[in-house]
């Protein structure tokens, strides 16, 4: 497949490192700013560079409100039965099509885990596009991690809220916790490590056994022992639940303001 990459900022840039390796593809990278691209990946700086119906997918990967913009421009670039694909964020399929017409459009959320390919991404595909080119998007993507399927793109909305926003929860819960490790005597190293480590082997451990996450968490729960004394604090009156539902609620309302 000949793909073209629109932008190539962290997240294209990730994405396309983890996709180089796969021999059945070929990449052209758009993007004016861009430098350092991995080995045989060929790089254009304009639309005028490119010839008509050149590539079976286009990859949108710049911001959404530079999308208007831009887009118009690679229109051309799409053969006629290839499809766009868009990791924007906030920019619905209707928007897109706006842009390109009825053609074939795939919405991709992915994570910052795709760096290190064990992204978590989730994806929605219009009508126009066939099972085929939603199969081939969707292997694509899971070449940088986790992809879901999704039945809706208001599904995708929920996606952000819990996997797209996600690691910058899971980074503040992560800083506060190596904090807390300092606040009773640790050195910042001696902290990071134990709290990466920790959160590192928990999850491993969660994602090999058949056991439910309340079960693992009293499987480590000694009656009067250290570990209840610290859940009796993170878990009164149920805040913590409270707290992550807001959190999640309140990044899908933004999600779906951004449309």
């Amino acid at each position: 497949m000949n793909i073209l990459l629109i932008g190539c900022g962290k997240m294209g840039g990730a994405m396309l490192r983890q996709w180089v390796g796969n021999d059945g593809n070929r990449f052209t990278v758009a993007d004016p700013a861009v430098s350092d691209l991995p080995e045989g990946v060929r790089h254009v700086s304009k639309a005028t560079e490119l010839t008509a119906a050149e590539f079976d997918v286009v990859m949108i990967a710049i911001k959404p409100q530079m999308i208007a913009a831009i887009l118009p421009d690679y229109a051309h670039s799409l053969k006629p039965d290839g499809c766009f694909a868009s990791i924007a964020a906030g920019c619905s399929i209707d928007t897109i099509a706006r842009i390109v017409g009825k053609k074939a459009i795939v919405r991709v959320m992915p994570n910052l885990a795709a760096m290190v390919g064990l992204g978590v991404s989730g994806l929605y595909a219009n009508d126009n596009c066939t099972d085929q080119k939603t199969a081939y998007v969707t292997a694509l993507i899971a070449e940088t991690g986790t992809c879901i399927q999704l039945s809706s793109e208001d599904d995708i909305d929920r996606l952000t809220a819990v996997s797209g926003s996600g690691p910058g929860y899971i980074f503040e819960v992560m800083r506060s916790y190596v904090e807390a490790a300092k606040s009773i005597g640790f050195d910042d190293e001696t902290a990071r490590t134990l709290v990466m480590d920790t959160i590192t082997g928990t999850v491993e451990t969660a994602r090999q056994s058949p056991e439910t996450l309340e079960e693992l968490r009293d499987s480590v729960t000694s009656k009067n022992g250290t570990t209840q004394a610290g859940l009796a604090e993170l878990m009164r009156d149920g805040a913590l639940d409270v707290l992550l539902q807001k959190t999640v609620q309140a990044a899908c309302n933004r999600a779906a303001e951004l449309k």
